[in-house]
């Protein structure tokens, strides 16, 4: 009788044990999925941000087709700023601005071969001069603030678009070098001058 208390005594034993390490067991495997899963979520997460950080860092988009009708009045653009359509009669004389210019004129000096180059009112006064020195003496450049840009900075010249997060960065430099002397235009190496607008300077 002794001996089969003494069978049942340790049978329990090891079952307790056994369900001791069970218990452990299932524990750890929870923990380190817990884990697992806690890690690809981050890993997740830091890959979409460098991902949206780098589509939205620069980029050029291209406009096709855009219209290029005489018009009266104000004109609903796509684009912030326009990269072309419909624009006024009269164009905007190139050079630098301190305050907006309307878009109508500038679209219409898109049209000849000028390059717009906009910028949020809030840059950096340093930036702002850079993009002044990038102007000056460029006949079809055309630099002012834009409010509302989905950029720091934002490059435009007919049909075609560069934003930017600084006025540094030297994709914007090429795209200057690439389109200054305006010949890429629907109008290449038109009017820049004798239009609308007074500018600091040129």
């Amino acid at each position: 009788m002794a001996k089969n208390n003494a069978r049942a005594r340790l049978a329990e034993i090891r079952r307790q044990e056994e369900a001791r390490l069970r218990r452990r067991r299932i524990i750890g495997i929870t923990a380190g999925t817990v884990a697992v899963v806690v890690v690809v979520v981050i890993i997740i997460w830091a890959v979409g941000r460098t991902v949206v950080r780098s589509s939205s860092a620069s980029a050029v988009v291209s406009y096709p087709g855009l219209a290029r009708d005489h018009v009266d009045g104000p004109v609903s653009y796509k684009q912030t700023p326009p990269a072309g359509g419909p624009h006024a009669a009269v164009w905007q004389n190139s050079g630098i601005y301190s305050s907006p210019v309307p878009n109508e004129n500038a679209v219409h000096s898109l049209e000849h071969g000028a390059i717009w180059i906009t910028y949020r009112p809030d840059l950096p006064a340093n930036q702002v001069t850079e993009l002044r020195g990038d102007v000056t003496g460029q006949p079809y450049g055309l630099l002012s603030p834009y409010p509302g840009l989905p950029a720091p900075v934002v490059a435009t010249v007919w049909g075609v678009q560069l934003t930017v997060q600084d006025a540094s960065d030297p994709q914007l430099k090429a795209f200057i070098a690439k389109y200054a002397d305006g010949s890429q235009a629907p109008e290449p190496r038109g009017e820049c001058t004798g239009g609308e607008g007074t500018p600091l300077s040129r």
